[in-house]
């Protein structure tokens, strides 16, 4: 295993750095931060803004509890319109679909287990002033959901971790029964797996057990190896749908941003990203897959509650929180 980078405190920086290309200007996320700022309430804003140089900046996670920030319970509806607003500047309609689903998850898991399930229970925080200039960033976390962005020039230079949850997986009762939040994200993988020949599948496959969740967690710095069946080894459709799944989680963003990422995954080689599988090829068994290439790494887990308890993250080797562009601002400027 190798470490994952950390990232330093300081200031983005411009445009091109080593090759990282910011995607073109897109001034509506600054816009909806300034004014979700002008919207909140003084003493609110106090306890959501803090200096880009904060080190809680850096951390993330999704089980539930209290984060830094004010949560959506203890916003009026102006303040919580304007999260919706810097939300839906930043993300696809994909993306936006998304987030209000695992609040909405919130909600049945509430009526399922109890009152301490709560679909309010959302954090907003701020760090740095919004700004075409200078660099900023904000997150919007809770349980089964974790958004971290930082900004510079208007084009998002960190987008992860960028974690979702889906608990249940498939809803099994009420209104919304057979609702899979999550499903292109298994049924892609599925398809995937079952496209490959007997060789392909076992160069794919980690092990017959997966593991019990995500393995890159919160405060885990260590990447596991690469391991799996290579793009360059697999037949033209299988690229396709490895792709398609790739695309799902960068999807998530707006397409100019999206457009960005898939532009690093490219320019780093997609012969080297590799598809690794471990557990069930049933539904219903627990299963786990890992997308790993030399910028990135995408998880996906469900073996709880009978695999029907889904965690997926995208993270970045390299610039997680905006943190290479960090890094290289800091050893030139510092």
């Amino acid at each position: 295993m190798r470490r994952l980078a950390v990232p330093l405190a300081g200031l983005l920086l411009p445009a091109w750095m080593g090759g990282h290309e910011l995607p073109p200007p897109s001034p509506e996320t600054t816009r909806a931060a300034r004014q979700l700022l002008a919207t909140l309430r003084p003493a609110t804003r106090e306890r959501c803004v803090f200096g880009l140089e904060d080190p809680d900046r850096f951390t993330w996670g999704y089980l539930p509890g209290r984060r830094r920030g004010v949560p959506l319970k203890e916003m009026n509806e102006a303040e919580r319109l304007a999260v919706r607003a810097l939300l839906h500047a930043t993300l696809s309609s994909r993306g936006e679909e998304k987030v209000q689903g695992v609040v909405e998850l919130e909600g049945i898991l509430r009526r399922m287990e109890g009152d301490f399930r709560d679909p309010d229970l959302y954090y907003f925080a701020l760090f740095g002033t919004p700004s075409e200039e200078r660099a900023w960033a904000w997150r919007f976390e809770g349980h089964h959901l974790s958004l971290n962005f930082a900004s510079w020039m208007g084009g998002i230079v960190g987008a992860t971790p960028m974690f979702f949850g889906a608990h249940p997986a498939r809803v099994a009762e009420g209104p919304r029964t057979g609702w899979r939040l999550l499903g292109p994200e298994e049924d892609l993988a599925r398809e995937l797996l079952a496209s490959l020949d007997p060789a392909q599948r076992a160069r794919a496959t980690l092990s017959a057990r997966a593991p019990s969740d995500i393995v890159l967690g919160p405060g885990r710095k260590s990447v596991p190896d690469a391991a799996g069946l290579a793009y360059s080894e697999m037949s033209a459709g299988e690229r396709q749908t490895l792709e398609r799944l790739i695309g799902e989680y960068l999807g998530n963003l707006r397409p100019e941003a999206a457009a960005a990422q898939r532009a690093r995954l490219e320019k780093a080689g997609l012969g080297g990203i590799r598809f690794a599988w471990a557990g069930g090829d049933r539904p219903g068994e627990g299963h786990y897959y890992r997308i790993q290439g030399p910028t990135f790494l995408i998880e996906y887990d469900n073996t709880q509650d009978g695999a029907n308890h889904v965690h997926s993250v995208w993270r970045d080797l390299q610039d997680d929180f905006g943190g290479d562009v960090l890094r290289r601002h800091y050893a030139e400027n510092h």
